[in-house]
């Protein structure tokens, strides 16, 4: 298959994540990330919308030994109180606006905007109003709300990428550990369907809502 980041190794590739809570982006970009790293040199921009106390502890130590390969890393953690983003829609995009004064990305990762979870949808929403020149990759998360669709790309893992997955999972959010949700099981069923819908070779892929996408053939 093809892919459509840009060739050019000469500069870092710039990446915003943009996650409602502390554990949102590892669960489901996490695999991805890996890879990313792993392949590219990367400037990330690691954005937290919600998390405090033991929460933000959490999301701080998780990035940093997740984004250890990078070749630089920005990390916000954010104060919005959760499970009321729609009444703050206006101090998300403020902050993500004076956020891309200083950095532009060259890809996005963030919410779908179909997800159920109002939190989700309206890191979504903002992330679309706000960055109008990027690729924004919208990643999926298994819930109560049973809200997931039909994505249209995937990154396939390999089984040691997937399984560091599940590792980083289970080391840096041991406050999550016992929710129906937060269970390496189901983590490893979606990447399996997942991994079957795009003939991974190994089995395992996460997946993302494209909706736009420019290819440039010069």
């Amino acid at each position: 298959m093809l892919s459509f980041l840009p060739t050019s190794t000469s500069a870092p590739l710039k990446v915003l994540c943009l996650g409602a809570h502390a554990d949102d982006l590892e669960i489901g970009a996490g695999g991805t990330l890996l890879r990313l790293l792993e392949d590219r040199a990367v400037d990330l921009c690691w954005v937290v919308a919600s998390a405090a106390g033991s929460r933000a502890e959490e999301a701080r130590a998780s990035v940093a030994g997740l984004a250890r390969g990078a070749a630089s890393c920005e990390v916000h953690v954010w104060d919005l109180t959760e499970n009321l983003f729609p009444s703050q829609l206006g101090d998300l995009k403020s902050r993500l606006w004076e956020l891309q004064q200083t950095f532009s990305p060259d890809l996005v990762f963030s919410h779908r905007l179909e997800d159920r979870h109002q939190d989700h949808r309206t890191c979504a929403e903002v992330i679309w109003q706000t960055f109008r020149d990027q690729a924004v990759l919208e990643f999926e998360i298994a819930k109560f709300e049973g809200d997931l669709g039909q994505p249209n790309l995937f990154v396939p893992l390999d089984v040691a990428q997937m399984d560091r997955k599940l590792q980083h999972l289970e080391a840096h959010f041991p406050s999550q550990a016992g929710r129906p949700w937060f269970d390496p099981e189901a983590f490893r069923a979606l990447a399996r369907l997942r991994g079957v819908e795009c003939n991974s070779a190994s089995g395992y892929a996460e997946a993302f809502t494209a909706r736009k996408l420019t290819l440039d053939f010069s």
